[in-house]
């Protein structure tokens, strides 16, 4: 059902594709990093891995988006960003970019650079992912710090923005 409604999204912003600027993403997934290992309390210190939920969850995110077009895979400097991004990377042969935390906008401004009329997925933070979707033209968002679940999909051409729950 959830693959199945990303297909449709996917195709719906592909077929808007031609009213994409030249420069634009066709479609920007943006997920948060799975669940921690430490429960978001701090105690494995500032970059703990990703709890067994988690992995299961980035095992998932892969399933769910293996077939979606993806051409880049942008993940902050932290092991939870980057093994939120391994198992769909592996899937996708596709190296995992490293984008900073702390400088959303240098992060948006490489992928508009570099990336430009792909398909990327973008894994944050519940605090660089509202700046994230913003700087692809989407509304403004909350994320709760116990929320993981929530797969965003950017269409930077009209600023739509669809939020999945998986």
């Amino acid at each position: 059902m959830i693959r199945r409604r990303l297909l449709a999204v996917a195709a719906a912003a592909l077929f808007a594709g031609a009213a994409v600027p030249a420069r634009a993403q066709k479609l920007v997934f943006v997920v948060r990093h799975a669940e921690r290992a430490d429960g978001g309390n701090g105690s494995m210190g500032a970059d703990p891995p990703l709890s067994a939920a988690g992995e299961a969850r980035a095992s998932k995110l892969a399933a769910m988006l293996s077939a979606s077009g993806i051409k880049a895979i942008v993940a902050t400097e932290f092991k939870r960003t980057q093994d939120t991004a391994k198992p769909l990377a592996a899937e996708l042969h596709l190296a995992i970019e490293r984008g900073s935390s702390g400088d959303t906008a240098a992060l948006v401004a490489k992928l508009k650079r570099e990336h430009a009329g792909d398909i990327v997925l973008v894994v944050g933070h519940s605090n660089t992912l509202p700046d994230i979707i913003k700087g692809f033209g989407g509304p403004a968002i909350a994320i709760g710090d116990n929320d993981y679940d929530n797969l965003f999909i950017v269409v930077p051409a009209t600023g739509a923005l669809t939020r999945i729950k998986f």
